[in-house]
């Protein structure tokens, strides 16, 4: 039996296979984030694909959250926010909307929200489209903090996205910033995700370090309703562990926290 708190996890080279990937959610793997700033339309309609066919043949729901890449930077680090764009949604991230849309994704992931009116042209982007769905807004930037109540109320659901906001916050602040989103969309009765660097170690390692397994627990314990990775199933060596370990720590919290409300993703 699954955990109640949900675990995304982002498919990627290390994981496309449909193989793993079935593996990935017999495992505990609830929800499957495609992440636009990497890959073809070709590799993720392909993912696509799969996903729902290993779902179909295993009679569970998968939903699939399309990320979309927003105005980002390369750097040494990895990537930033271009702080010279005007809007979040560039024209690279309209051309995956159109395409998310056509494939039928359950959910759009919004990168570097400022302001509820990000969310607002997302969706009415969607209207032209023809078809709204459920956009989560990534926590990921100073300016969203200071329009955090407004950006919960026009969001389906929030993402922190602890990367990028530690680019912006000192990094000691995060734990309290995560704790306090997690309260205002759970007051909201909006899902809300943690996300980044969950497990990071689990890239290059079997087993997590002893710090992860508390951070899992430490979100658990805060009534996140899902926990994400990223590049440990995207690109890392031990996918299929790292879903494990975190659904065995998940479920530790749970056991030890009796019935937690979980706001369905």
């Amino acid at each position: 039996m699954n955990s109640k708190t949900h675990i995304v996890a982002t498919i990627g080279p290390a994981s496309k296979d449909k193989e793993i990937l079935k593996k990935l959610i017999e495992h505990g793997m609830d929800v499957a984030r495609l992440n636009f700033s990497h890959g073809t339309h070709q590799e993720h309609g392909e993912c696509i694909k799969n996903i729902r066919e290993i779902a179909t043949d295993l009679n569970i729901r998968v939903p699939i959250i399309q990320d979309l890449s927003g105005p980002r930077l390369q750097n040494q680090e990895g990537h930033e926010f271009d702080k010279g764009s005007l809007e979040v949604l560039t024209k690279k991230d309209l051309e995956d909307l159109a395409f998310g849309i056509g494939e039928e994704v359950d959910y759009v992931a919004l990168s570097y929200v400022g302001k509820a009116s990000d969310v607002s042209l997302l969706r009415s982007e969607m209207q032209k489209l023809g078809k709204v769905i459920p956009i989560i807004a990534k926590i990921e930037r100073k300016a969203a903090l200071e329009n955090l109540d407004e950006i919960i109320g026009v969001a389906d659901a929030v993402m922190i996205a602890r990367g990028d906001l530690g680019n912006e916050i000192p990094l000691e602040k995060i734990p309290f910033i995560e704790k306090d989103i997690i309260d205002k969309a759970k007051k909201a009765g909006k899902p809300v995700i943690v996300a980044t660097q969950v497990l990071l170690s689990m890239t290059e390692n079997p087993v997590p370090t002893r710090a992860e397994m508390t951070d899992i627990i430490y979100a658990v314990m805060n009534s996140t309703d899902a926990l994400m990775l990223s590049e440990e199933t995207a690109n890392g060596k031990y996918p299929v562990e790292a879903v494990m370990m975190m659904e065995r720590g998940i479920k530790e919290a749970e056991a030890n926290l009796g019935d937690v409300i979980i706001n369905d993703l």
